[in-house]
């Protein structure tokens, strides 16, 4: 039920009211549009499943965690119009995962940086490995963590998204991400990890479906605006992508890959 090995897609694999949703991508575990869009549907139709009371999030153990967007489809972006579509990608995702009445489990080993850090902040538990460190590096590149950052606020405040976010060249430590409210539990191994995502899944599955439902939906109330919020945020960030400063930074990151 732990590894699954795979190129670049998305997989869903139920067992015992579990439902691990797998992601993975050869360039560390980023996302272009199109698998965004295919992460979606995938929480969407485990949404709907009645027989999946817990959802697992995880990706590729052998690469990062998530290394955000595609940096290949950012520097395409010639319009506004382009731009707010791809930064709704991962607004879409955040809005649902928000929606799905079932508690999702992030499985959080290696890097996570940008939408990375904005997944694992979407998921309702967050365990990590000791190796897992996040950065939001998009201040740096000229745009912002916009589309994330309600997520990250609910889940960290403010203090921690600010220095998160203004310190964009910085790597933090999993031991900073669970003092900040990003991770639930950190373990020094893979195999404790994983057995840690085993027994929180396993046992939140044999609660009562209805209770589980009602309780994370109370832990999310006050997040029913995020459609728009997130869509607005997303155009922010699309309008900013297209700077001439940007799209310079962009070409000489680029260049240096």
């Amino acid at each position: 039920m732990g590894n699954h090995d795979m190129s670049n897609g998305i997989v869903i694999l139920k067992s015992g009211g579990v439902a691990r949703i797998v992601f993975a991508h050869a360039k560390q575990n980023s996302f272009p549009a199109s698998q965004l869009k295919q992460l979606q549907n995938a929480f969407d139709e485990v949404a709907r499943d009645a027989t999946t009371h817990v959802i697992v999030l995880q990706s590729d153990p052998t690469k990062a965690f998530c290394a955000g967007a595609s940096f290949d489809e950012l520097i395409e972006i010639t319009t506004p119009k382009k731009g707010k579509d791809f930064f709704m990608g991962f607004a879409n995702v955040i809005n649902a995962m928000r929606r799905c009445p079932q508690p999702i489990i992030g499985r959080i080993h290696g890097k996570a940086v940008g939408g990375g850090v904005g997944l694992v902040a979407a998921c309702d538990y967050a365990i990590a490995l000791t190796d897992a460190q996040v950065k939001l590096s998009e201040i740096a590149i000229g745009i912002g963590p916009f589309v994330i950052a309600p997520a990250l606020l609910r889940k960290m405040g403010t203090a921690a998204v600010s220095e998160l976010s203004l310190t964009a060249n910085v790597w933090k430590p999993a031991d900073w991400a669970k003092a900040n409210g990003l991770f639930a539990e950190v373990h020094t191994s893979f195999d404790a990890l994983e057995e840690a995502v085993n027994r929180h899944a396993t046992r939140l599955a044999s609660y009562a479906p209805e209770a589980v439902a009602e309780l994370k939906k109370a832990l999310w109330e006050g997040t029913e605006d995020w459609d728009d919020k997130l869509a607005h945020n997303a155009a922010v960030s699309g309008r900013l992508v297209l700077s001439k400063r940007t799209q310079q930074t962009l070409i000489q990151l680029k260049n240096k890959k």
